[in-house]
């Protein structure tokens, strides 16, 4: 355990000693060139208020004033030093005279000597600041513009491809862009030798070709064929590594496949720069395709041995497969491939367009062409995502919630497949309208965002097999901490790609992440990551110290001294509370947190926090009370109330005790400062043993008190001095009572020892025909003429006496006692054991009353 914690310690020095040595030699910021940052600035508000830029050069625009920005934010702490030690000069001075009071001449001069050159100090700063609040109010004009223009973009409404007077404009749009390749090639073609690089480059090209073909058509089987072969050698822990690991060769050989064919087909170099750019687009559309083949594999495999995410049939997997990789297909004909056919498509025909005629035309022509080429995309990608639905909520209803953690896991699988199926059906309904941008703007972010899902989903499966296979537990551990918290910072690190996927723009989350380091200001105290992070390890490292200085006490320093273990543990809790003490107060000022400024509002919260946590705050201090008086200690037999039992620990809050029952027993400690509590082994382990013993009247109470007496010193335990004695305590309902009373050498041995007593004392007893009683009974009845006429016609024989006094001291002459052999059969209620006492043995309680 030691050498673990100095381990930590030292890795926790190496993280935060860059970071300190960075701090050192972080030089104090030079001053901006206002002048240019004016220019700047200008041109940006004026491009800003007229609006005509595009979008990308809006962009660039904002990336260049946030650059300014940083430059401005950090000049903010120019002259900071020397600003703190002026200031601190200046409330050395004393607070300035008020009212009719004077100060001294030289103290007054010095005074205004420091305000103005704290005045000076701080003039770069505050200029600084100036221009970096300038700088936020451009990018946030900024941002508000291209939001309106996203806006705008999202709710316009095109010409509804239902029309099928809208449908020639998209075979405008494909007859041009073919028609700007075939030129294109025909121009290449045109050439002097238009197949001598060909020609050159044959061997290469076959070649390339030949690979990549192979890799395309083969590569898969190969990878599943040595996944099979891994899965049947290996054990279970080994096989799901393994094969995580080998099935990425699925992935990674088809895309090798797609590249190296890619550059053959550049070898031939009959490619134009159109041509190039198309194959690229083919290229990105091919790679998406390959990795929703690869996502489908994994999210719905094809064995049952292999984990699945998704509680579904064999069946409804091989579907699953099916709609991922169409999916797939669709994402990669509209995204890269859709993507060029528009932007290339308008470029080609606004290079046709002549007169602003023509310009309006051919935007009209654009937007329903567009719509058109969309819409059928949209309608296939809308039934294969209400099919994907229906799936997730098939798992719903497959899935049995065996614990809390998989209900709230299934809730949530089963909210995306409700929301899958709404956007399945809404958005090609708004394709259909005329709203294609924002039809395009649901269905498509959605299909990614279901594929960045799958992905976290197969790297949380892939660690929590790897956590399992390196530290060689069960299948259990996948949901153990450390897995759950992989999966978590996955989920995190891919919220930055999800909001990419929904429109959100690169410099929005560099922007975030900025604000991020910057920190927040809570109270007067400006938190950042920076100064948590600074904080967390210095408190780490003072915890470690605490730990190690604890278990160096432990093993080798207390076991060596006179200390008793209560003691010992004493010393080791209070150096705990300690350490931990000043590990905060030493983190908290090299974090350079001023808790100054929260003390007032800690002191207005500590009246409310003190009520609401008056009774912890008893506890703590009735576990400092114990440590420090020790009334009891671990490993000490007490009694508090109710429960007794051994100590096994005294916490802070608390003490537990383990009763003999194997049970665990939390008592409060401030149950133990103010109650009373027995403590049968605090001061030495001899304690008094008391066995009561009953004989029946009629036995010779000297010959029983000998042989209780000779059962006593018999025993091992019992000590000799004080010797033990009898007493002949009472005269008792059914017995004589006597008492054996001894001092035991080890009181932990009671209950042995007693048990041991009453056999002993059996023994004897029998071979001296002492008797043991039993409680006995009598049963009288009430009215028995009564209960002879219902329990049969006539009494054969009956005993009647006089009734005798009840236990208040009234005769009821009508009550006659019956004997048992009197009646032929048993009487109604005969046998009821009478329990209350009131002479009526049906134990109701009413006195005979019916």
């Amino acid at each position: 355990m030691i050498w673990r914690l100095l381990r930590v310690w030292f890795v926790m020095l190496a993280l935060a000693l860059p970071g300190l040595a960075l701090a050192q030699n972080n030089a104090a910021p030079s001053p901006p060139d206002y002048a240019a940052w004016d220019k700047v600035a200008v041109n940006a508000e004026n491009t800003v208020q007229e609006g005509t830029a595009d979008n990308p050069a809006l962009d660039a625009l904002r990336s260049k004033i946030d650059g300014w920005r940083k430059t401005l934010t950090a000049a903010e702490d120019i002259n900071s030093s020397q600003i703190t030690t002026v200031k601190a000069q200046i409330e050395a001075l004393g607070p300035p005279p008020t009212g009719d009071a004077t100060e001294d001449q030289a103290i007054a001069s010095r005074r205004k000597t420091l305000q103005d050159q704290l005045s000076t100090l701080q003039a770069p700063g505050l200029r600084a600041t100036e221009a970096a609040s300038r700088a936020d109010v451009i990018i946030a004009n900024i941002d508000k513009l291209l939001r309106a223009r996203q806006t705008d973009k999202l709710l316009r409404l095109t010409p509804t491809p239902l029309n099928p007077v809208n449908w020639p404009n998209a075979l405008t749009i494909t007859t041009a862009l073919t028609g700007a390749l075939v030129d294109e090639m025909r121009k290449e073609l045109n050439t002097s030798s238009p197949f001598a690089t060909t020609r050159d480059n044959a061997p290469v090209i076959v070649g390339l070709v030949f690979i990549a073909l192979l890799l395309l058509w083969r590569g898969r089987r190969w990878i599943e064929s040595l996944a099979n072969l891994v899965e049947q050698k290996l054990a279970l822990r080994a096989r799901r590594v393994i094969d995580a690991l080998v099935s990425l060769g699925q992935l990674f050989l088809p895309l090798v496949g797609v590249v190296i064919l890619i550059l053959a087909l550049r070898q031939t170099a009959l490619l134009g720069p159109l041509w190039l750019e198309f194959l690229g687009t083919l290229g990105a559309s091919a790679t998406v395709i390959i990795t929703a083949v690869w996502l489908a594999g994994r999210v719905f495999p094809k064995s049952d041995q292999q984990e699945a995410p998704f509680n579904l049939l064999p069946e409804r997997r091989r579907e699953g497969r099916v709609l991922t990789v169409m999916l797939g297909m669709l994402v990669g004909l509209q995204g890269p491939l859709g993507d060029w056919i528009v932007s290339r498509g308008e470029q080609v025909l606004n290079a046709a367009a002549k007169t602003s005629e023509q310009t309006d035309a051919l935007a009209r022509t654009l937007d329903a062409g567009f719509g058109v080429l969309a819409f059928p995309l949209q309608v296939l990608a809308g039934i294969f995502l209400f099919r994907l639905g229906q799936m997730l909520r098939s798992h719903l209803r497959d899935d049995s919630y065996d614990s809390e953690e998989k209900a709230f896991r299934d809730r949530i699988v089963g909210a995306i497949g409700s929301l899958v199926i709404a956007i399945a059906v809404l958005g090609p309904v708004l394709g259909a309208i005329g709203y294609v941008n924002a039809a395009n703007a649901m269905i498509w972010p959605l299909i990614l965002t279901l594929g960045l899902i799958a992905l976290v989903l197969v790297l949380q499966q892939f660690f929590a097999d790897l956590y399992v296979f390196v530290t060689r537990r069960d299948d259990d551990a996948r949901e153990s901490l450390i897995p759950v918290l992989i999966g978590f910072s996955l989920g995190v690190l891919a919220l930055p790609v999800a909001a990419l996927i929904w429109g959100a723009r690169i410099d929005d989350l560099i922007g975030l992440w900025s604000t991020f380091q910057a920190g927040a200001t809570m109270g007067g105290v400006r938190v950042s990551p920076g100064v948590f992070l600074t904080f967390l390890i210095i408190f780490l490292i003072g915890l470690s110290v605490t730990r190690l200085v604890q278990g160096a006490l432990r093993t080798s320093l207390l076991p060596k001294t006179k200390i008793d273990k209560g003691g010992q543990s004493a010393i080791i809790s209070g150096i705990g509370y300690l350490g931990i003490f000043l590990a905060s107060v030493i983190a908290i000022s090299s974090a350079g947190i001023d808790l100054s400024s929260l003390a007032i509002v800690a002191g207005a919260l500590s009246v409310g926090v003190g009520f609401g946590l008056q009774t912890i705050v008893q506890n703590f201090v009735s576990g400092i009370i114990l440590l420090i008086e020790r009334p009891i200690s671990e490993g000490d037999w007490i009694e508090v109330g109710t429960q007794q039992g051994v100590v096994k620990a005294i916490t802070v809050r608390s003490t537990r005790i383990e009763t003999f029952d194997r049970s665990e027993v939390i008592v409060p400690n401030a149950d133990l400062i103010s109650g009373q509590v027995t403590n049968w082994t605090r001061a030495n382990v001899t304690g008094r043993l008391i066995v009561p013993v009953g004989v029946a009247y009629g036995s010779d109470t000297r010959k029983v008190e000998k042989i209780l007496l000779e059962v006593a010193e018999n025993q091992p335990l019992v000590m000799m001095n004080p010797e033990p004695y009898v007493l002949f305590v009472a005269f008792g309902a059914s017995s004589l009572d006597f008492e054996v009373r001894a001092i035991l050498s080890d009181v932990n041995f009671k209950l042995r020892v007693m048990s041991e007593m009453n056999h002993e004392i059996n023994a004897r007893f029998a071979e001296a025909g002492i008797e043991v009683p039993f409680t006995q009974h009598d049963l009288w009845l009430r009215n028995p003429e009564v209960l002879r006429d219902a329990g049969r016609g006539q009494l054969d024989t009956a005993q009647t006496a006089p009734a005798p006094q009840t236990d208040t001291g009234e005769t009821d002459t009508t009550e006659k006692r019956v004997s048992r052999t009197d009646l032929g059969q048993p009487l109604p209620g005969e046998g009821i054991e009478d329990i209350n006492n009131d002479g009526d043995g049906d134990g109701d309680g009413d006195g005979g009353a019916r």
